[in-house]
């Protein structure tokens, strides 16, 4: 059955008519799905659709052509599931008005690689007439691209119905590169791209992934991007169906550049970073916050992190202790910190390397702006709100939600000549039977930040009276906010909070009960045999036969299918 669309190309509208076989979701879930016979006997889960998110969207068009092609549209929002962007991305439908931004930046897209300025390096073989259809060149190329957006070859039926969609496009339009264009158009906007599908078949070690869904796993997992060729070769040629063929595979990325961008997509996530889009401040308190100041923030976090942890190799536990970071002109303005534009070290982008001194009130990622703002209202601090981040995000400690009726008048006066500091005002307020049990979760860990304002500038009292930034957590007493790093770096859920979420965002769902077995036991013993460093981790659940084996039938996994496809398929 044949569909229509109108799509726009050099300008002029188009009716061109295109097969089920680019844009019927029925006909390629029947196509991509394998029955499996009976369930793995240990550990492991059943397989996921994910919907990319806009970062790996956006890494997966700069990696197959190109990173100065520019994508003109607005996402649908991504949503934050178990405390990941990325295991949100498994139960996302998109509505009609998602498919339209996908088929504007679709076209945007295409008209780019398209272009004088581009079509020439992004396709190897000239037509014979460019008036004219030329399928050899179009199979050619729709083969080689739809490999890498697709994260598999092409199936045969897929291939010809692109070829005779791109051909017919050609004869309407005049044009041979216009026909490409409408053809990857198409592409851009099916399913199959924006999708991550997995799919399993059976063996004699039970059921798992196959070699494409496994390298579309790792690759998602390690680079936050599709597969690149090489790794796409290993899948065709069956090398992933062997541990040795998987962990060769695994060290080659794990030792490539690329892997500093996996690791900030991962910590980006973790730390709700995406909270930044939707984060405003009081201007007239505080001046010196901006969107450039909220992007350094950021920054300076992430490459605290991908430098302790990567280029160091260092224990994760330290980045809450660290003195060691970096800042720019804009963050020194925050801190207090000269940053000289030319310092030694510096690199071509403004930031520079720095090194708090003994003594300074600053130590570990908790104390930079991107935590402290972050976790703030616009006009004042939130022990509350920081407490309950460090909670949920750094522990994995679920926090309940407030009753609906709570009476905040109190925290909210910040001129009461009553209350006069945080501190004072919290402990009023948790006098009400329906706030005591929560905030004394909460509290207690937030009022060690206080020293920090609601954009991270530090001080020393609050209307005119002395912060006292003491406190406890889970019984561990500190008296500011370097003893509560150490007390966070020595807490043995930060550890285990950082193995349970990394491996839910490497599978993209909340790991089963067997897998949590493994997660406690043998890789959290692994993980500190290896002195808490992430790379072993990452490669410990890369390699493992739990991360791609499948334990749920197929026909469970189903109705997964269907919630994500519900707007795709209208």
């Amino acid at each position: 059955m044949a569909s229509k669309g109108v799509i726009l190309a050099g300008g002029v509208a188009l009716i061109v008519v295109a097969s089920a076989a680019i844009f019927g979701v029925q006909h390629i879930i029947g196509d991509r799905t394998e029955t499996s016979a009976g369930l793995a006997a240990s550990a492991g889960g059943p397989p996921v659709l994910r919907r990319l998110t806009q970062a790996q969207y956006k890494h997966v068009i700069a990696d197959v052509f190109g990173p100065d092609i520019k994508i003109g549209g607005r996402f649908e929002p991504d949503i934050r599931d178990g405390g990941l962007i990325e295991v949100g991305a498994g139960k996302i439908s998109v509505p009609a008005s998602g498919l339209e931004q996908y088929a504007k930046m679709a076209r945007s897209i295409s008209a780019q690689v398209f272009d004088k300025q581009h079509r020439d390096s992004m396709i190897d073989c000239q037509p014979a007439s460019v008036g004219a259809p030329d399928d050899k060149c179009a199979t050619q190329f729709l083969g080689q691209v739809g490999r890498l957006l697709y994260r598999r070859p092409l199936t045969q039926v897929e291939l010809g119905a692109l070829v005779q969609g791109a051909g017919d496009a050609t004869k309407t339009v005049g044009n041979f590169y216009s026909g490409l264009e409408i053809a990857l158009t198409s592409m851009l906007q099916s399913p199959e791209f924006l999708f991550d599908w997995e799919v399993t078949k059976g063996g004699a070690a039970g059921t798992t992934l196959d070699g494409y869904s496994k390298a579309a796993r790792l690759s998602f997992f390690v680079w936050d991007t599709a597969p690149d060729e090489v790794l796409l070769t290993a899948a065709e040629k069956g090398e992933l169906d062997t541990q040795k063929g998987i962990e060769k595979q695994v060290d080659r990325m794990l030792s490539s550049p690329r892997l500093e961008a996996g690791a900030r997509a991962y910590f980006a996530d973790m730390l709700g970073f995406d909270g930044f889009d939707n984060l405003a401040k009081d201007p007239a308190i505080y001046p010196k916050y901006s969107f450039g100041l909220a992007t350094d923030a950021q920054e300076q976090t992430l490459r605290t992190i991908t430098d302790h942890l990567l280029t160091r190799g260092g224990d994760y536990r330290d980045l809450f202790t660290t003195r060691n970071t970096f800042l720019s002109r804009q963050l020194g303005a925050v801190y207090g910190i000269p940053v000289p534009k030319d310092a030694p070290g510096a690199t071509p982008d403004g930031w520079q390397p720095y090194t708090f001194a003994a003594g300074d009130p600053r130590s570990g990622i908790l104390m930079q702006v991107s935590f402290l703002a972050l976790h703030s209202h616009p006009g004042r601090t939130s022990p509350t709100l920081r407490g309950k981040a460090l909670r949920e995000t750094i522990l994995c400690q679920k926090v309940p939600d407030p009753p609906g009726n709570v009476n905040f008048n109190i925290v909210q006066d910040t001129k009461n000549p009553l209350y006069k500091t945080v501190r004072q005002r919290l402990s009023a307020h948790a006098t009400q039977p329906t706030c005591v049990g929560c905030h004394k979760m909460m509290d207690p860990i937030g009022l060690a930040l206080e020293n920090f304002d609601s954009i991270g500038t530090y001080r020393a009292g609050e209307n005119g009276t002395t912060i006292d930034a003491s406190g406890n957590i889970d019984g561990v007493k500190f008296s500011d906010a370097e003893g509560l790093g150490t007390a966070v770096h020595d807490h043995p859920a930060t550890t285990a909070c950082l193995v349970n979420r990394l491996y839910a965002y490497a599978v993209g769902r909340a790991p089963t009960k067997s897998e949590t077995e493994w997660l406690r036991g043998a890789l959290m013993k692994d993980f500190a045999a290896e002195g808490y460093r992430l790379q072993p981790l990452m490669r410990q659940i890369a390699t493992s036969d739990v991360f791609f084996r499948v334990v749920t039938p197929d026909t469970e996994s189903k109705p997964v299918r269907s919630a994500a496809l519900q707007g795709v398929e209208q």
